[in-house]
């Protein structure tokens, strides 16, 4: 007897169905959301997909049209291998890839007319010889003249590009007759293409990477800026409001975003600056711009991340300083931090604006808010250097700690043949075996008073935060200075009274990190002064 379907198993496997096919339905406008956003981040990049679709479309009319494809033959498509290769998202990339591209062909097509000139002369024999030989020292030479740096670093790609066509022509002359003809015509093709590049990278709508390299470090310097904001604003902020601990995890985790930029930026920095060395954007100056200076002062920054970065650690630490005793000090920290902070800002505009940074831009206001904090901490005294009961432990573990060094001091046995020294001896293991038992019983006693002395300072995590807003001033110093030889090195035009960069920070109005927590403002402290 057959049994009857379950219609519930039907009703949720149709539901099931129905769930999966609505999820597919959403993949489409998904990826087309995320399309939209990456291409809304930097509108740059729709622009440049444009213009390679252009460029494609037009090398291929070299095989669409009739007349052009008589004149090129199959050799076209080697134009179209070289838009697809050499065209990059800034100008530099591509000028680059492109006289690499061209004088990599010009070098193996000269270098294979040359051996075919000589090959040609002898018997079919000998031919292959020579040319199997060929291949193989040029193979050779070249693969070893990429390990070294400056031909890695500038000619990597030529190099390539050099073996690649040396080969293809060299082993297919072997069966055609007129290499001259081949050459020629693939050399005529990537010159096609690379001009198409070229024009498209330099005269539609150009990306330099000398603006994309000046762009990100003034983006670090601002980055910074927030970042030691938050932090600092995080760190004295009340924890007892409940309202707001949604609000302080967004905060904590972007105060990252700012730092972490910073050091993670040398592949990209190096990479860049190498890019725009070869742009002609300068060279109608009276001097080469400094590209590396950028890549030198991008390293102090990433010096200067790492004390912002150990300034967040602070606040993800498990000991933690009472906010009582946070409060004492939060008058001065927090100058402090508005002057690194209005430091920063000023270097990122005189860069941005191509002026020389003010002679005065660490000003006094800067070092009064070292003293102010340094006054704050010497007022509390007690609140580092312990009570007298901390003392006293300090003292009796000092004590104890002696009398085990003496207790576990022993001396050499002289060496003696009488049965005196076997004596001694057996003297001398059993008072060992007493002092293990005595110090069995001490360790537990140590360790306890240990213990008691480690806990002499509630403010010892705030004296790790302090001494590294005094670090981050040291540091801020060398940064000065690198972006002063940058100045120099780019010729900045000199500082004017009109390039005075207006921060109060000491208005009524209170300032705000990017996600709308307030940096307060606050006079120096009664314990400061």
């Amino acid at each position: 007897m057959a049994c009857a379907p379950d219609p519930s198993i039907d009703k949720n496997s149709s539901s099931i169905l129905h769930q999966q096919l609505k999820k597919i339905s959403r993949i489409p406008a998904s990826w087309g959301a995320h399309a939209w956003g990456i291409g809304r981040e930097d509108p740059r990049r729709a622009i440049h997909a444009l213009k390679v679709g252009t460029s494609l479309t037009l090398v291929s009319l070299l095989y669409i049209l009739e007349p052009l494809f008589k004149g090129v033959g199959k050799n076209a498509m080697w134009a179209v291998m070289t838009v697809v290769v050499v065209l990059e998202f800034t100008a530099g990339a591509t000028i680059c890839k492109g006289l690499n591209r061209g004088l990599g062909t010009i070098l193996a097509g000269s270098l294979a007319f040359i051996i075919e000139l000589v090959a040609v002369r002898s018997g079919k024999v000998f031919r292959a010889l020579f040319v199997g030989s060929s291949v193989f020292l040029i193979g050779f030479a070249a693969t070893y003249l990429r390990f070294f740096p400056s031909i890695k670093k500038n000619y990597d790609y030529g190099v390539v590009i050099f073996l690649l066509t040396f080969n293809l022509i060299t082993v297919s002359s072997f069966r055609q007759e007129d290499v001259v003809l081949l050459a020629r015509d693939r050399l005529s093709t990537i010159a096609i293409g690379c001009a198409i590049c070229l024009f498209m990278s330099l005269f539609v709508l150009p990306n330099w990477s000398g603006e994309d390299l000046h762009s990100s470090t003034v983006r670090k310097f601002e980055g910074l800026a927030r970042s030691i904001e938050a932090c600092v604003t995080e760190y004295f902020q009340d924890q007892d409001k409940d309202d707001k601990i949604l609000d302080n995890q967004a905060s904590r985790s972007s105060i990252h975003i700012g730092y972490r930029a910073v050091l993670d930026s040398k592949p990209s920095d190096e990479t860049l600056a190498h890019y725009a060395s070869w742009e002609p954007r300068h060279s109608m100056q009276c001097y080469s711009y400094p590209w590396q200076k950028y890549v030198k002062l991008g390293s102090v920054l990433r010096h200067f991340a790492y004390t912002v970065a150990a300034l967040h650690g602070c606040l993800e630490s498990e000991i933690q300083t009472p906010p009582s005793v946070r409060s004492l000090f939060r008058n001065p920290c927090t100058r402090v931090a508005q002057e690194v902070v209005k430091v920063l800002q000023e270097l990122a505009i005189s860069i941005r604006d191509h002026h020389r940074c003010a002679p005065d831009v660490l000003s006094d206001h800067l070092h009064e808010a070292l003293q102010d904090l340094n006054s704050a901490i010497r007022s509390q005294p007690r609140l580092f250097l312990g009570s007298k009961h901390a003392c006293a432990n300090s003292h009796v573990l000092m004590e104890l700690n002696s009398s085990k060094q003496t207790a576990t001091r022993t001396t050499l046995p002289s060496f003696k043949t009488d049965s005196t020294s076997l004596l001694e001896r057996r003297k001398t293991k059993a008072d060992q075996a007493s002092e293990r038992k005595e110090r069995g019983t001490l360790r537990p006693t140590l360790s306890k008073i240990a213990m008691t002395s480690l806990e002499f300072s509630e403010a010892l995590p705030f004296a790790a935060f302090a001494s590294l807003l005094v670090e981050m001033v040291v540091r801020l110093e060398m940064v000065i200075e690198e972006v002063k030889e940058l100045e120099r090195a780019a010729n900045f035009r000199e500082f004017t009274g009109h390039d005075y960069l207006t921060i109060d920070l000491t208005s009524n109005d209170k300032m705000r990190n990017p996600n709308g927590a307030p940096l307060d403002n606050h006079t120096v402290s009664t314990a400061a002064e």
